[in-house]
């Protein structure tokens, strides 16, 4: 591939979490490109090469079940040198503040202002004190048996992270969760760092309050510029930045890169891909 291909050309991306039918031959023919590749066959996930008319066999593929993304070619994983993301419903399967509340029997109410909040209806800053607050009396104990016992994995997660490890890319995991969960996670999974919000504790059960200023969405932001201004090189000027919620909309604009994965709808239009189907792992698919 020469330097004006690298720069002008695309490809089109498309992957699922199970097998789905397939009609790669007649596909590559729709959308004028060079040839099909395969960068995994179970679960599928294909690329089609040098696109020039992607725009209705990506939403048919779509509408078929697929998670697609029309990659230019001056993506290129080794040129990423930072990757941010969020924690809950993004790294995590849960919402470590809605599992908390469940410990004393609250959950429907605490989860109905987190809603809220990611689908951009609630100012972050207020929703995080008013469940916080609710919080009040719950013993510490609850904090570590949740992380045990509650919090998984999203799919792909570890494979994912793991891939923009070995290509030499820095990692933030920046939330408006808790430093009890991050601090976990980033020793875990091998973060260059982690940002979060700290719950006050007092003789052993959390007060209802957070100690220092609220981490949300501008606070996402800067963590990720922070790491741009120092890692960015000529050679990996790249940042990618994936996340779920509306406080995440500052760092997707942040980013050169974003992903909205499983996200409610005004995150996944302000993204430049979204990952609705796959796991994390379909993330690293959709760099050439």
């Amino acid at each position: 591939m020469n330097n004006a291909d690298r720069q002008s050309g695309f490809d089109l991306v498309f992957q699922a979490p199970a097998a789905l039918p397939l009609d790669l031959d007649a596909w590559t023919r729709e959308v004028g490109a060079d040839e099909w590749e395969a960068i995994r066959k179970l679960p599928p996930a294909y690329r089609l090469r040098n696109v020039k008319v992607p725009s209705p066999t990506a939403t048919e593929l779509s509408q078929r079940g697929f998670d697609v993304a029309l990659v230019p070619h001056s993506h290129r994983l080794q040129d990423v040198c930072v990757l941010a993301m969020d924690m809950d419903s993004t790294l995590i399967t849960i919402e470590c503040v809605d599992e908390i509340a469940d410990m004393i029997g609250i959950k429907p109410q605490v989860a109905n202002i987190t809603e809220r909040a990611m689908r951009g209806e609630m100012d972050f800053r207020e929703s995080l004190m008013a469940r916080v607050a609710l919080l009040k009396g719950v013993p510490e104990a609850a904090l570590a048996e949740i992380y045990e016992t509650r919090l998984f994995l999203s799919p792909g997660a570890e494979e994912m992270l793991e891939t923009f490890h070995a290509a030499g890319v820095k990692s933030v995991l920046v939330s408006g969760g808790f430093t009890f969960f991050t601090d976990k996670l980033r020793a875990r999974l091998g973060f260059t760092q982690a940002a979060s919000n700290t719950l006050e504790i007092v003789d052993g059960k959390l007060t209802g309050r957070i100690i220092g200023e609220v981490l949300g969405a501008a606070g996402k932001a800067t963590q990720l510029n922070a790491l741009k201004a120092k890692y960015a090189t000529p050679q990996k000027p790249l940042t990618v930045a994936i996340g779920d919620g509306a406080n995440d909309l500052m760092m997707f604009q942040a980013a050169d890169i974003s992903f909205a994965y499983h996200a409610k709808p005004k995150v996944r239009s302000a993204a430049t891909h979204a990952i609705d189907h796959c796991g994390l792992d379909a993330v690293v698919n959709c760099f050439c």
